[in-house]
């Protein structure tokens, strides 16, 4: 009967023991999952300190993820006008900024719903383009005018600089003409990406005067 007991008691015993291990490790589990959500919301808190949500941009001076200081105009009919360099473009579409830290990314609402980043600065574009229609200057005294855009079709827009000047030509060397020529170059990466001239340029010869 004595035995009986003793083993009772020891088993009684050995079942409190395991209860206490199993009270202890659930409590650290919830202090694991605790302390990983607040890790987790420190983190998330971090990244959204240093972006913000994308909103619509203003007036004001910008510096843009590549470096390039850029300034934003506001113009009648709620045009904007982009600012940098010695160079200007319009833009008659819905642009937003995102701030990254001190940078802001630039980004243009396309048809297809997409956020293009304008990562090309108008003096950039003026440059290809200048050197691709072989001008001297790209300004208004010779009445060339930049101006971004979508161009594309469907799931083929993109953002994209168009640089119009009119150009003087001479056809079959005796007939002097004006016609304008147009030229795009993409806001992403500043290559051309079309260029447009009238179709009898391949009998002209061309010069801004």
């Amino acid at each position: 009967m004595k035995k009986l007991v003793v083993c009772l008691l020891f088993g009684i015993f050995i079942l409190g023991l395991v209860g206490v291990a199993q009270m202890q490790s659930a409590q650290n589990g919830q202090n694991s999952n605790s302390s990983s959500q607040t890790n987790q919301a420190t983190q998330n808190q971090g990244e959204d300190s240093e972006i913000q949500v994308a909103n619509q941009i203003r007036a004001g001076n910008y510096e843009n993820s590549k470096g390039k200081k850029f300034q934003i105009q506001e113009k009648e009919n709620e045009r904007l006008r982009i600012h940098s360099g010695n160079v200007s473009a319009d833009c008659d579409c819905n642009l937003t900024q995102e701030k990254i830290q001190n940078k802001t990314e630039l980004k243009i609402k396309l048809s297809n719903g997409m956020n293009a980043e304008i990562k090309i600065m108008p003096d950039e574009a003026s440059e290809t383009a200048i050197e691709r229609l072989k001008l001297n200057v790209c300004s208004e005294e010779n009445n060339c005018v930049i101006e971004l855009k979508e161009v594309g079709k469907g799931n083929e827009v993109r953002a994209a600089y168009e640089i119009r000047v009119q150009r003087h030509f001479r056809i079959l060397g005796l007939f002097k003409t004006k016609a304008q020529v147009d030229a795009q170059v993409d806001a992403d990466n500043g290559e051309i990406i079309n260029v447009k001239k009238p179709w009898w340029a391949f009998l002209a010869s061309e010069s801004e005067e």
